[in-house]
């Protein structure tokens, strides 16, 4: 059974910093999964954050690219979101998910991601 756990949110001034951490298990990391980050702010839509495939090709929302960087480290079975230059509108609770094989072409919902953490609030304040 795929399991994933999110950790590291947090709350921080506008301009801060957080790097989430999303520890993975029941397969074989970062080798035939598309793994992805995804956030939801209160009375909004869920939307894809940043997201990196198997062959380490990563892909950014437009909101996002500079400020935040998605990494993985298959030897610890752990994804990354490392968030600089917080903006208030970055608050929200941030999933990690995961699906086999290449990412979807769909990346704004999420909806082809087979498995999913519980999330990790972050909240940034102005």
């Amino acid at each position: 059974q795929v399991q994933l756990v999110e950790s590291g949110g947090g709350s921080v001034q506008a301009g801060g910093s957080l790097r989430l951490s999303c520890a993975a298990s029941g397969y074989a990391f970062g080798y035939t999964y598309c793994m992805g980050w995804f956030r939801r702010a209160p009375g909004k839509e869920r939307e894809g954050v940043a997201r990196i495939g198997p062959d380490g090709t990563t892909n950014y929302a437009d909101s996002v690219p500079g400020r935040f960087t998605i990494s993985q480290d298959n030897g610890k079975n752990t994804l990354y979101l490392q968030m600089n230059s917080l903006k208030p509108e970055d608050t929200a609770m941030y999933y990690c998910a995961a699906t086999l094989g290449a990412c979807p072409a769909e990346f704004t919902t999420g909806a082809f991601y087979s498995y999913w953490g519980r999330g990790t609030q972050v909240t940034v304040s102005s």
